[in-house]
């Protein structure tokens, strides 16, 4: 299992940054979004696009109380932005998704930086390293 995950994390990964130089950044999420879902499916890849996530909290259900990007073979979350700069609070959120989704793995991808690889993050249940 963590090979399997570990190798859909580097074509991911790969997939992302020849989307980066093919696009450039700047242009919205959604694009984005629509563009890797694609790549990612003509791969070979099921992708869920802005899938519902249910959390049930203190007696409370909410049948989605977030949406996330992309998930990709149910065990991969993609977390796009489009922004000059990622703050803290963004790897926060991915975090706090992969534990509600009950997910291993998380990425947060960046579209808006000039260089992917300082928009990129890999994040793991409770913890953050930087990708490289």
């Amino acid at each position: 299992m963590k090979g399997d995950i570990e190798h859909l994390v580097k074509v991911v990964i790969d997939t992302g940054l020849k989307l980066h130089i093919d696009l450039g950044p700047g242009l919205m999420e959604s694009v984005h979004e629509a563009v890797l879902a694609s790549r990612l499916e003509k791969l070979g890849m099921r992708v869920a696009r802005q899938m519902p996530i249910k959390i049930e909290f203190d007696g409370l259900i909410f049948p989605e109380a977030f949406r996330a990007d992309l998930v990709v073979e149910s065990m991969l979350l993609i977390e796009l932005k489009s922004l000059e700069r990622l703050m803290p609070v963004h790897a926060k959120q991915v975090l706090t998704y992969l534990r509600l989704a009950n997910l291993p793995i998380g990425l947060l991808m960046n579209f808006g930086a000039d260089k992917f690889k300082e928009g990129l993050k890999r994040l793991v249940n409770n913890h953050v390293t930087d990708f490289c």
